[in-house]
């Protein structure tokens, strides 16, 4: 007989993963394109640094507000469905019931088995039978803005601080090469362990961003070297 066990699935770090993940990203490369720019425009180490501080008190403030507007805008979607979903239960309970049974028959169980997964399920919690089968909203997925807008945030922050590093710490006169190449190695092993995480493959995560930071990287330098002024 098998025995029941518990698995971990990777659809329950999605609250999370994903604005941890844009964050980071988000984070290493605006900075690193910060600091490559006027790197080419000949600002000096103190000139990185205070570019690079602001530049991190800006995005991860502007990341935290976005993130937290946006997925506050799908909770509330959320929550809105959910107060009509209980309102159509204590109003039409015979309707929504019909309704529940036809979701299982459409997804492959004949009618008499539907019909009773449908009443049993309804006994035991309706309303979170039609949040899940219904609407699509489950708990490992549902919208949670706090800890989407800190997650996003503090990664931002983190991911920034490696080309600021880099920076304050590259030999002078080579603070664009090594800020490139820090952020480079950086972008791959974020991809990557993204990539990781969910499941997907680490090569191709790992290229994917890296190429999207050397365009930001390499189109900053221009405008750096074009106007040939720090900004």
């Amino acid at each position: 007989m098998r025995r029941w066990h518990d698995e971990t699935h990777r659809t329950e770090r999605i609250a999370w993963l994903r604005a941890a993940v844009l964050g980071a990203n988000d984070g290493i490369v605006s900075i690193a394109g910060l600091l490559v720019g006027v790197a080419a425009a000949g600002a000096s180490g103190p000139e990185l640094l205070q570019v690079g501080v602001a530049g991190i008190v800006a995005g991860a403030t502007s990341m935290a507000a976005g993130e937290y507007v946006s997925v506050r805008s799908q909770a509330d979607t959320e929550a809105e469905d959910l107060e009509r979903e209980r309102t159509e239960l204590a109003t039409a309970p015979e309707a929504e019931l019909e309704e529940l049974t036809m979701i299982y028959v459409g997804r492959g169980l004949d009618r008499a088995l539907a019909a009773q997964v449908a009443a049993q399920l309804t006994a035991h919690d309706a309303l979170s039978a039609h949040a899940r089968d219904e609407l699509g909203i489950t708990e490992a997925t549902r919208a949670r803005p706090l800890l989407a807008s800190a997650a996003s945030a503090a990664a931002f922050a983190a991911g920034a601080a490696l080309p600021l590093g880099a920076a304050l710490l590259a030999p002078a006169g080579a603070a664009e090469l090594v800020i490139a190449v820090c952020t480079l190695v950086a972008l791959v092993g974020t991809g990557a362990l993204a990539a990781w995480a969910g499941g997907t493959k680490v090569i191709r995560g790992g290229a994917r961003v890296a190429f999207w930071g050397v365009v930001a990287m390499g189109l900053a330098a221009l405008v750096g070297r074009v106007f040939g002024v720090v900004v």
